[in-house]
């Protein structure tokens, strides 16, 4: 329920402080008075866009301020909401902030934390309602006459398990539609792949293939080099003519033969020893690559074309290893495998389909049953409550037929009315008029409020187009819905719906040196007379009307 209203340099508005209440109340002025405002600093709160023109001339930004009871409303689901969204609950204290500055940036607070645009329009959607009279044109709508139907139905849990199903359903549609495509491309190249396939089967690729190839290539392409070095250096270690591992041999002999005498020959001997040994090995190692290294004019031929392969290859697939050659192929297999294999792939997508739209029907016939239900009972509710608005003889019908599957099942729901026995029943867009209509809409949102338990609703001139006993009626469903807890807030024009409200507030305008300025007022029993008595009887207010005023609001009490 909102408690308080605080709204800060907004269009008109220098400052408006407003405590509201429990129950029913009315808020009236004159035309262009500034109702529409106050409705519009509320739209901001629950999400609607920012303008620059928000904010008042001459100052830097505009605070829209609104604070909420929501101890007796719904507590479990708000409270998930707080939680999930790490925000503090306080339920007898819920603080939704909206700032707009002059650059037209916003910003979005609940209990003092900033938040995001969706995020407090989320939470405004469960608190507040607000009904302007462009919402009657709903009624055109085939989503909200069933939305309407779903609210009464109670059906949440049907409706979810069918759209789990629906969405599996799509999704397996998606799947057929894309194999299709696939299949229908790849049989436009298939001959393509499959020339493409051989001629990647036919070079026989192996993994680490191309750096051995090139290793040997470059090896072969320079074979004389590498024997010729190769040879002088085992000339050098182990040649006839000298030989330094013999040297080496002699040397260390030539140290140990003083080593009695000088003793330090003896540690250098040894070392010298250790070389020749390793100096030996390194001789017979050169001396076994020397005849391993040959050019072989057959075997490099055969090398280097198998190069030339895997480089014309790599630069036909555009790709620069042998690696990626084998993953072309193994690609090229697994869509000639899919061309190959696409009948029982196509009739496996096929049947997983069509099993799941028999299970969406057979969902979708359990949500429709309990729709129908509900159905009628919109039906016998909104009679009873059109025949005292003016429409005694009023014929309504929620007309269900079925469709295709759809998001929300196969329904298609239609609203039919007549305010005539003797005329056909057509939908309500085409034959009500739209004083009709606004009452149409307000049993409908009388049930829904009723339905769903929503906090705070607020009617923008739904009493246009009907007058005298008709809008006394509708005050008295206005009133009945602000019972128990909740808070009916309506914009009217008409004495007979103001003098029903148990709070009254009178939105004025007049001039001011900071220019024109848009003020809101909670009236006192008197000021109610006076108000009520100008809206009969217009500025020049007389004692008859101040006397019908004063009847109008007894009649009110009783």
């Amino acid at each position: 329920m909102l408690k308080k209203l605080d709204i800060r340099n907004f269009t008109l508005i220098d400052h408006l402080e407003m405590l509201f209440y429990p129950g029913f109340s009315v808020i009236t002025g004159e035309t262009g008075a500034g109702k529409s405002i106050i409705i519009g600093a509320i739209g901001l709160l629950l999400g609607n866009r920012a303008d620059t023109k928000m904010v008042k001339r001459g100052r830097d930004k505009c605070i829209v301020e609104a604070t909420f009871d929501l101890s007796v409303y719904h507590s479990d689901v708000l409270k998930d909401f707080f939680e999930r969204n790490d925000l503090d609950y306080e339920p007898e204290e819920c603080l939704l902030r909206r700032e707009v500055n002059a650059n037209g940036k916003s910003r979005a607070f609940i209990n003092d934390t900033p938040v995001t645009l969706a995020l407090i329009r989320e939470l405004g959607e469960q608190l507040i309602d607000i009904h302007s009279q462009h919402q009657n044109l709903l009624l055109n709508r085939e989503d909200f006459q069933l939305n309407v139907v779903d609210i009464i139905a109670h059906d949440k849990k049907q409706l979810a398990d069918y759209q789990v199903s629906y969405g599996k359903y799509r999704k397996a549609q998606d799947e057929l539609a894309r194999v299709k495509e696939d299949i229908e491309r790849n049989r436009e190249n298939e001959d393509f792949l499959r020339f493409q396939q051989k001629e990647l089967d036919d070079a026989n690729l192996t993994e680490g293939e191309q750096e051995t190839l090139e290793q040997t290539a470059e090896m072969m392409s320079h074979a004389e080099d590498i024997k010729r070095v190769l040879h002088e250096a085992d000339q050098c270690l182990a040649g006839e003519d000298m030989s330094i591992v013999n040297e080496v041999r002699q040397r260390a002999s030539q140290l140990r033969s003083i080593a009695d005498i000088y003793h330090e020959a003896q540690e250098m001997a040894d070392r010298l020893d250790n070389c020749y040994v390793e100096l030996k090995d390194i001789s017979q190692e050169i001396a076994s690559h020397i005849d391993d290294v040959e050019f072989d004019p057959v075997k490099y031929n055969e090398t280097t074309e198998r190069l030339d392969t895997i480089y014309s290859l790599q630069q036909k697939y555009h790709v620069a290893t042998v690696e990626e050659l084998i993953a072309k192929k193994a690609e090229l297999d697994a869509q000639l495998g899919n061309i190959d294999n696409s009948d029982e792939r196509m009739e496996e997508c096929k049947q997983r389909v069509e099993a799941l739209k028999a299970e969406c029907m057979q969902k979708a016939a359990v949500l429709s049953e309990v729709r129908r239900k509900a159905a009628i009972e919109v039906e016998g509710e909104l009679a009873k409550l059109l025949a005292p608005l003016g429409i005694p003889n009023v014929r309504f019908k929620v007309q269900i037929a079925t469709g295709e599957l759809a998001q929300k099942g196969v329904d298609k729901v239609m609203f039919l009315f007549s305010a005539n026995k003797s005329t056909d029943m057509l939908p309500v867009s085409q034959v009500a008029s739209g004083g009709e209509i606004a009452r149409v809409m307000l049993s409908l949102k009388a049930m829904i409020s009723k339905a769903i338990g929503l906090p705070t609703i607020i009617f923008d001139e739904i009493d246009t187009g009907v007058s005298g006993r008709v809008a006394e009626q509708m005050a008295h469903i206005m009133r009945g819905m602000g019972d128990v807890n909740r808070q009916v807030i309506c914009i009217t024009h008409l004495p007979q719906i103001a003098a029903y409200g148990s709070t009254h507030y009178k939105v004025a305008k007049h001039e001011a040196e900071s220019g024109t300025v848009s003020t809101m007022t909670q009236l006192t029993p008197d000021q109610r007379i006076t108000e009520i008595a100008q809206m009969l009887s217009g500025s020049d207010v007389t004692q008859a009307a101040i006397d019908n005023a004063k009847s109008l609001l007894m009649k009110e009490k009783k």
